[in-house]
């Protein structure tokens, strides 16, 4: 019943004339594809969430991707716009090119035992996956077979691109990938990003532009007791720029957003510190404004040093456009998610959720039962999220759309364990498995419909770039930082090893970890003591 009214809804999506469109039995092939690989979904979900890799440490789960891509008939380039966790696996001839994307790394701080609603961390101190960025790519490495498979067999021209967002929260990579040609000749581009609905929008997203940059102050060093007069602290430095920053802030439009971190505060005490560092995140709602908030911050930083008797230097990290998505091929996407409708949740699964939210104390909603609406500017009104994500860089290149899929539980936390604790759980299973059809389902569309390519590139270049220019805030001597964690993981890594999932020895990672989801809802007693 269930696949002959996804049949009958699939024909009503298809236009004519059918040599410029899918035919539905194609498509229901592509679905049936896609579901063959819900096991090896579920492996990959889970694999890379016990790997729980940071920003720019991801070696475990490249190495993972571009193992599974290359034995299925995808050629890989690794290392690209010099970040070593980085790769691009192509495929096809002929055709439009379509890339596809998906986030891959954690957060520091956040590890978590999933399958348990109590917050408790499979390794202390650990990054992990507080976000979900373990389900975006085996998303679009199954959705990406699903297509090559079909498009082999009916002798559909198109090639297919797939590449990892390395260090998507540091913001710290799509701009150097941009700046190195590696969507150069790319026709569309399609990026998937975990969510608690499923759907996907067009015209500006309300995220912010952001540029993440370090101030590093310079100083003399002195005894702090004996002879302080002959330092200069470059601590003093570092905490003038905040105070002042602070005080600025009043002054600022309401729509921006920054904060920071001292990254460097000294050594001991008892010596006045020659060198300290702050690291900060600057986000507003347009490129113009962007650049000015952050020569703002410059003078203040400037203006600190100045105060101190100290100098500084900056080093740009990383760089988020804002975000603006592609209209026709986010119409073309939501009709495809329509047609896939949302995964089938068990009553464990909405336990679970339950659970999660009551022992956390956040909002108590369902998992949905209905796909979001179509989020257009008229819908969202003037609404602004704060944050940021790179892929903004992509959409000023080339027509880019974003799929928001349903593998997390409403109301959660982000970039916090409570976003961990369904990510190797069948919610982010299902939610992955239904995001990989509407993107097989999308792909299809592209290399059968030219007009859909002639019309995402006639917006693109009409509509979305007469409102603004790219303008990337990277130097061309700026490049990716691809240090940062390296000593934290060097720590941690070894300890965290040993609880990396063995799909060959058990079913799923919730059985390794002795975990009883059917039975628990969410109930941290029932998790072993191993």
């Amino acid at each position: 019943m269930r696949a002959f009214a996804l049949a009958t809804i699939l024909s009503g999506l298809v236009p004519a004339p059918a040599l410029a469109a899918t035919d539905p039995a194609v498509k229901q092939e592509v679905l049936a594809a896609v579901e063959a690989q819900r096991k090896q979904i579920q492996v990959m979900v889970d694999q890379i969430f016990s790997f729980g890799e940071p920003g720019f440490q991801e070696q475990k789960t490249s190495e993972y991707l571009t193992s599974i891509l290359e034995k299925n008939g995808f050629t890989i380039q690794r290392g690209i716009a010099g970040v070593p966790t980085a790769f691009t696996a192509s495929w096809g001839t002929g055709g439009p090119k379509i890339a596809l994307g998906s986030d891959i790394d954690g957060l520091l701080g956040v590890s978590q035992i999933p399958g348990v609603a109590d917050i408790k961390p499979l390794t202390e101190g650990a990054p992990g996956h507080g976000e979900g960025h373990n389900s975006g790519m085996p998303l679009m490495v199954a959705a990406a077979i699903a297509a090559k498979q079909v498009m082999t067999k009916h002798g559909i021209p198109g090639r297919l691109m797939l590449w990892p967002g390395v260090a998507e929260e540091l913001l710290a990579t799509k701009a150097y990938y941009v700046r190195a040609g590696v969507f150069k000749d790319v026709d569309t581009s399609i990026f998937a990003h975990v969510n608690t609905g499923f759907g996907t929008g067009w015209g500006d997203l309300g995220l912010t532009g952001m540029i993440s940059v370090e101030y590093t102050f310079n100083g003399k060093t002195a005894h702090s007791a004996a002879m302080p007069w002959e330092g200069r602290s470059a601590l003093d430095g570092v905490e003038l720029m905040d105070v002042m920053w602070n005080f600025r802030r009043e002054h600022l439009p309401l729509v921006q957003r920054s904060h920071n971190v001292i990254t460097n505060g000294g050594g001991q005490p008892n010596v006045v510190p020659d060198k300290a560092s702050s690291w900060y995140y600057f986000r507003q709602k347009d490129f113009a404004s962007l650049r000015e908030l952050y020569q703002t911050g410059n003078q203040v930083a400037d203006a600190a040093a100045l105060a101190t008797g100290t100098t500084v230097t900056r080093k740009v990290l990383g760089f988020a456009a804002p975000n603006y998505a592609n209209k026709p091929l986010a119409e073309a996407l939501y009709a495809n998610i329509q047609a896939v409708g949302m995964p089938q949740w068990s009553a464990a699964d909405q336990a679970f959720a339950k659970a999660v939210q009551t022992k956390n104390h956040l909002k108590v909603e369902p998992l949905p039962d209905k796909v979001a609406p179509l989020s257009t500017p008229k819908l969202r009104g003037d609404a602004s999220f704060g944050g940021s994500d790179d892929i903004g860089d992509v959409m000023w290149t080339v027509p880019t759309v974003t799929i928001g899929y349903p593998a997390n539980i409403p109301n959660v936390i982000f970039h916090h364990s409570t976003a961990a604790m369904a990510m190797a759980t069948p919610i982010a299973h299902k939610g992955t498995v239904a995001g990989a059809k509407a993107v097989a389902l999308t792909i299809l569309d592209i290399v059968t419909t030219p007009e859909l390519v002639t019309d995402a590139k006639a917006w693109f270049r009409d509509v979305q770039l007469k409102e603004q220019a790219y303008d990337p805030l990277i130097a061309p001597a700026d490049m990716p930082a691809i240090d940062r964690n390296a000593r934290t993981m060097a720590q941690v890594r070894p300890t965290m090893a040993k609880r990396y999932y063995q799909p060959d020895k058990f079913e799923t990672y919730l059985q390794q970890l002795g975990v009883d989801y059917e039975a628990s809802g969410g109930d941290l007693s029932v998790e072993s003591a191993r």
